[in-house]
């Protein structure tokens, strides 16, 4: 979303020209000391914001309208009416990138939390909400301060994880679409200031949320493929139970305020000038009531790059009439006159662009007059990188970091003042790997290094690797320093040169020369050592997974500004760790599949395997959900209140027989209230069998027992995570709807629940629940 040739515009002058107010006060429009404005219809807040935002574009003349269709919406002036930046970024704390952030007046600095992917291995959505929250309310404070021109935020990112060599999947909740969705609930309803169950539709908002890239979009430049040009062939069946659950969550649930369409095409059709999912799909169907945004340039490729406009003109025409509302660039301010000129584009058009435009930056409040007063314009800097924030980082960070390997209980080490440390790797005083992408600046920042010096006061550095690249390695000079130390802690994994946005991986093995370091430094130390990884997405670890001297495998993801303080409390065992990966790890073999086959399902015919652990056939190196800790627990299904369930409930019920001659019907033919009625809880309970207090996320998943003819091999039904202390034991609660839980999708996108046994499963414990057509 970043391409070098969009400009980033600032309208600080403007702003001082329209308003009167120094460069310290955020930029207002409805300033009730203005005689000329404050009496307009569209600045009183007693109306309905529909009223208002209709009342103001009836006011603008052509010009001015076509000035509010890009991202730097230029101010007007008569009106009184700021500039205003509709791209900002906050996908793990408020970033430098966009234009609309500022870190130049009193506020410098902002919390930056873990890299989503680690903050999704907690599986803990109340602490996904709250980190949405403290980012929402310091967006709000760099407002206040006035350093924002604007406070629509295009995150999250809510694409599912699809491919491993995926350069943005680090900036994702994983691969699996229902706990995408319940991520992206959370996030929208935390920084948008919603409640956690949520609230008011269409109420105010703290800053705006938007969920990004809707939809199939999940590659960036693959063998000379780049997202710009690419078409996702997808299927309805894929459509409907992989790429578009998370954005009806966000919508439906979330009730998010912002969408951005993505790059690519789906189908032949490009995302931006799609109606059927900007109009029929997002609007019609789950009533999303908000502004859509393009990609940055995904306007302009639509005739420059696809060609699947003949004119920009056309270009133009298309995305509007789909449904778009701003354009991320200059495409729209360019050729928009033309359009309507030529008479392929309607005024009315533009205007339905620009009622959601304005009506969202009603909601944020900017049309109310002084901020000073009102619902939020009391967060100031001191909510900024405030200590409570900070806790929350390293709280994210300890509850995300995943235990791999512990063989004979290495880890924890020992807190010896006599022993000896040696810390190898180019991760190990790194400070930006520390971040991932899309990060802003650290309130504090600790590098692994340093964060294991506070326990070891006898602690060697070594480097090893000129880079993360590792084109060079200095071996004989890590083992001798391995040599001569008690323990080893090796930093090693991936970085922004290796993964990133534009950037995909070809391999899933660590750079150059790390695996020769880690052997040869392994093979060397008087003990098993511990290697930990820095990486948004999986590597093939196969190597140090079955080396008997590398005793401990933890990945820390990019785990944010307090993520070095947090992997040295689990190293020494101040901390449990509890994080489960929230994607499947693949062995190198799976680069032979070709990354743009959208497919999900597997085709044994063409040994194609498939996707994620829903349907992916291959071997593993490691599975979703898998994670250790350094406490054992058990589970045991305490309750269940459903064994049987018959939806043989109306004669008039059309049945369908599959060609594996399993009976179906459709979940839309049983209706709200059949599947309301037949929800049920289920119990289980936990038991924490360790030394140690531990939070511990427990996953539940349904199976059904009949497999095959694209039915997931299992899929998460719900999860939570749960905090017990050492020989503690608790009971929680899931509720199950078998019209979501247990149906599936079939080759037509439609839900059915089909006949048979179905297992809910909880590590490993299995209960049948029968279906009865």
């Amino acid at each position: 979303m970043r391409p070098e040739n969009l400009r980033y515009f600032t309208f600080t002058i403007f702003t001082v020209l329209v308003l009167q107010v120094d460069s310290t006060q955020p930029p207002f429009s409805c300033d009730s000391s203005n005689p000329s404005t404050k009496t307009f219809p569209f600045c009183k807040t007693t109306l309905p914001i529909s009223q208002r935002a209709t009342d103001l574009v009836a006011r603008l003349t052509l010009e001015e309208k076509i000035s509010q269709l890009v991202n730097s919406a230029q101010p007007i002036p008569r009106l009184g009416i700021p500039g205003y930046q509709w791209w900002s970024e906050a996908l793990h704390g408020v970033a430098y990138a966009g234009p609309g952030i500022r870190f130049n007046g009193t506020i410098k600095r902002a919390t930056s939390f873990p890299q989503v992917i680690l903050s999704a291995a907690s599986f803990d959505a109340n602490q996904w909400y709250r980190i949405s929250q403290a980012i929402g309310k310091e967006a709000r404070a760099l407002y206040n301060a006035g350093q924002a021109t604007g406070m629509t935020f295009w995150a999250p990112n809510i694409n599912i994880f699809r491919d491993p060599r995926w350069g943005r999947g680090q900036e994702t909740p994983g691969e699996d679409p229902l706990m995408t969705g319940k991520y992206a609930v959370s996030y929208v309803r935390g920084l948008q200031g919603d409640s956690f169950r949520g609230g008011e539709i269409n109420g105010p908002l703290q800053a705006s949320a938007c969920c990004k890239h809707f939809t199939a979009y999940d590659l960036e430049n693959w063998n000379g493929t780049s997202r710009y040009v690419f078409d996702a062939y997808v299927t309805a069946q894929d459509l409907a139970d992989t790429y578009q659950p998370p954005f009806k969550s966000c919508v439906e649930e979330g009730r998010a305020s912002g969408i951005m369409c993505a790059s690519n095409r789906v189908n032949g059709i490009p995302n931006c000038a799609d109606s059927n999912f900007l109009s029929q799909t997002a609007r019609a169907q789950w009533g999303f009531d908000g502004y859509i945004a393009s990609d940055c340039d995904a306007v302009s490729i639509i005739h420059d790059a696809q060609g699947y406009a003949k004119t920009p003109e056309d270009a133009v025409v298309a995305v509007l009439k789909a449904g778009m509302d701003v354009n991320c660039g200059s495409y729209l301010q360019q050729h928009t006159r033309a359009a309507v000129d030529q008479e392929k584009l309607s005024i009315s058009e533009i205007d339905r662009a620009l009622h959601n435009l304005f009506s969202v930056r009603m909601r944020l409040g900017l049309f109310n007059g002084n901020p000073t007063g009102q619902q939020f314009g009391n967060i100031g800097p001191d909510q900024v990188c405030s200590q409570e924030n900070q806790m929350l980082a390293l709280d994210a960070a300890r509850n995300g970091i995943v235990l791999l390997k512990n063989s004979a209980g290495l880890l924890p080490l020992p807190k010896s003042k006599t022993m000896s440390l040696a810390v190898i790797g180019p991760n190990a005083n790194s400070v930006q790997t520390l971040l991932g992408n899309y990060a802003g600046p650290p309130c504090k920042l600790v590098t692994p290094l340093q964060a294991l010096q506070s326990y070891i006061e006898h602690t060697i550095p070594y480097p090893g690797c000129d880079s993360v690249q590792c084109s060079s390695a200095s071996i004989d000079g890590a083992v001798n320093v391995a040599k001569g130390a008690d323990h080893v802690v090796l930093i090693m994994g991936l970085d922004d040169t290796q993964e990133k946005e534009g950037l995909d991986r070809r391999d899933l093995v660590l750079p150059g020369k790390q695996q020769e370091l880690i052997i040869s430094v392994a093979k060397a130390a008087k003990n098993p050592v511990v290697l930990v990884l820095l990486s948004g997405g999986p590597i093939d670890v196969s190597f140090p997974k079955n080396d008997e001297n590398i005793g401990s495998i933890l990945w820390a993801g990019y785990p944010g500004e307090a993520g070095a303080i947090a992997l040295a409390e689990i190293i020494f065992g101040d901390h449990n760790p509890g994080g489960k990966l929230p994607m499947t790890w693949y062995p190198q073999e799976f680069v032979k599949v070709s990354m743009t086959d959208m497919r999900m399902r597997p085709e044994t015919s063409s040994g194609y395997p498939g996707r994620t652990y829903r349907f992916y056939k291959g071997p593993t190196v490691f599975e979703f959900g898998y994670g250790l800790s350094y406490s054992k627990y058990t589970y045991e299904l305490s309750a269940v209140s459903q064994n049987k369930l018959y939806l043989n409930q109306s004669s008039t019920m059309h049945k369908i027989n599959n060609f594996d001659s399993v009976l179906s019907v459709l979940v839309s033919e049983l209706g709200t209230e059949f599947c309301e009625h037949n929800k049920f809880p289920v119990r289980i309970e936990v038991k924490n069998h360790g030394e140690m207090a531990g939070k511990h996320p427990v996953l539940l998943f349904a199976r059904q027992t009949k497999q095959g003819n694209g039915r997931p091999r299992k899929q998460l039904v719900g999860f939570h995570s749960v905090q017990l202390s050492a020989g503690e034991r608790a009971e929680i609660e899931f509720e199950v709807s078998p019209c979501e839980h247990l149906s599936r999708t079939n080759e037509d996108g439609l839900m059915v629940m089909e006949e048979g046994t179905h297992f809910l499963v909880v590590e490993g414990q299995e209960y049948p629940i029968s279906i009865v057509i």
